[in-house]
Order: structure tokens, then C-alpha cells, then sequence
């Protein structure tokens, strides 16, 4: 599973001319590509997909998500890329998920 993931952007920076950025995940923070929210600066809030802010959202809806995806247990796995990858391989070989 691949899902967007809402996180709050705590630093901006460019790498070789692309626009980077630490977000923070509820604690877990991963560098992310910023470069298709150019508008998203320190303090805001964006939706990441496999490793890009896709879009801003406010604060309430990002805190939203979060607590949902906590309470269905996804939010870990889908930040943890071992994890993530382990649950797409026994899904693809049809293994049950432990």
C-alpha cells in the first residue's frame, strides 16, 4: 500500500537545484521532495507520496489523517520503507500479512 501521507514541513533547502525538505511524520522525520508544492513553506503542512509533497493541506486535516492512520495501525508501515516493502511482497506472492 501506498498512501498519501500528511506531514508538517520543518526545513527547506535546495540539493543540485532541486527543492528539498524535512518533514515531520508525528515524530518519524524523512527528507522529501518539495519541489511540486513550491508554495508549502516551514510550518505547513503537505501530503507526501512515495516521497514527494503532492499538495499543502491545513493543520486540522493533517492531524486528522494522522490520528486515523495510527488507529488503523498504517501509519508506521507506510513510513518504514523495509516494513512497506515486506507487506507489497507478501502481497504480490499471496502470503498472509503477520
Amino acid at each position: 500500500m501506498c498512501l498519501g501521507i500528511p506531514g508538517k514541513i520543518v526545513e527547506v533547502y535546495e540539493i543540485n537545484g532541486t527543492r528539498m525538505g524535512k518533514v515531520n511524520f508525528d515524530g518519524i522525520v524523512k527528507e522529501i521532495c518539495l519541489s511540486f508544492v513550491p508554495e508549502a513553506e516551514v510550518d505547513d503542512y503537505t501530503i507526501v507520496h512515495v516521497g514527494f509533497g503532492i499538495t499543502k493541506v491545513d493543520e486540522e486535516s493533517a492531524h486528522e489523517t494522522l490520528a486515523l492512520m495510527k488507529e488503523m495501525g498504517v501509519l508506521e508501515a507506510e513510513l518504514d520503507a523495509t516494513v512497506a516493502l515486506a507487506e507489497e511482497e507478501a502481497i504480490a506472492t499471496g502470503e498472509e500479512r503477520k
